[in-house]
């Protein structure tokens, strides 16, 4: 998906042609959030073939990238060290997340426990390594941390919402209250010149708020459905109309910028702006289901559109390079 970087070229051992797992960089994760969000926002606004088909594309993803992600820790674990400290790592972490509450709005709610508890046990490990490398200033992918903490809050939220738990309901929202703690702390360090020279993922700075609104409004269901006082429940409710809100802004602001400084080359990093515009999508939805504010279901029913076009325009991208990168390793 990317170029090989000389050490990956010694990494496939005395100077063959490297075997296509060796190629995948933990990033590629990026791809499943996304496609798997938006099967979420197709179910949401109501289109089931769509939806699934894009599932059916994200588990496959999903499955791919967890089978590299063990074998290069088998095979060669100071790799896999190394690039466990990058931001990027932490898309394993949502990519469950997503693709868990994904299956639970197709029926699959059995499904949620497991991938609820597998992306705890990845957060749980990658978390430490990462706070640990990352820089200052930070950069679009450092807001992974939001949104990796995010993905429980919002698995946590909707299970509490199925199974009326108390305790689920809590662990959801010491999940979201870090969530947005680390969110506050990135933002803090950003550079905010990655809004002309970002090459894709600076759109995660309004994608972490998105899922973070998710997040909220999933909480919210779970209050209602456990019981949890009016007030408590009118407060998260504000809580997340507010981060729509902020959230919405984002996008402007994000989409007014690619329209000033166009940036047309292909980059994997690109994944992470179809993350940000179908959770933005899935936000809307969220919010409106919480607030009973027709006209923000209105407004996610049209976001889906941009979200579906930039995606088959980055997954038209990923093919082209994927190709031509085939078609030197070739040649060599």
């Amino acid at each position: 998906m990317i170029e090989l970087a000389p050490a990956e070229h010694r990494a496939a051992g005395n100077g063959s042609d490297p075997v296509a797992w060796q190629r995948i960089p933990p990033e590629s994760g990026s791809i499943v959030m996304s496609v798997g969000v938006t099967s979420v926002a197709g179910r949401l606004a109501g289109h089931l073939v769509l939806s699934w088909a894009l599932l059916i594309v994200a588990a496959g993803l999903w499955g791919l990238h967890g089978i590299v992600f063990l074998a290069r820790l088998v095979s060669d674990p100071g790799r896999w060290r190394s690039e466990a400290g990058r931001p990027g790592a932490l898309t394993c972490v949502a990519a469950t997340g997503v693709l868990g509450l994904s299956l639970s709005l197709h029926g699959l709610g059995a499904t949620t426990w497991p991938f609820l508890g597998l992306a705890t046990l990845l957060w749980i490990v990658l978390m430490p390594l990462v706070l640990r490398e990352l820089g200052t200033p930070t950069v679009g992918s450092s807001f992974l941390t939001c949104v990796a903490t995010q993905s429980l809050a919002v698995l946590a939220g909707q299970l509490a919402a199925d199974t009326r738990s108390t305790f689920v309901l809590l662990a959801g929202a010491v999940a979201n209250a870090l969530g947005l703690t680390l969110y506050v702390a990135v933002l803090a360090r950003f550079d905010f010149r990655q809004l002309v020279r970002g090459a894709g993922d600076h759109w995660v700075a309004g994608g972490a708020l998105a899922i973070s609104t998710v997040a909220t409004g999933k909480l919210h269901s779970a209050m209602q459905s456990v019981g949890m006082p009016a007030t408590a429940a009118t407060a998260v409710q504000t809580v997340g109309l507010v981060l729509w809100a902020i959230t919405l802004g984002w996008y402007l602001v994000l989409a007014a910028f690619e329209l000033l400084a166009p940036r047309l080359r292909y980059d994997l990093r690109r994944w992470a702006t179809v993350f940000p515009l179908s959770m933005t999508c899935t936000a809307g939805f969220s919010t409106a289901a919480a607030t009973g504010i027709a006209w923000i279901a209105e407004t996610a029913q049209i976001l889906l559109w941009p979200a579906l076009i930039v995606l088959c325009l980055t997954a038209w991208g990923t093919l082209r390079s994927i190709t031509r990168a085939d078609a030197r390793l070739t040649r060599h």
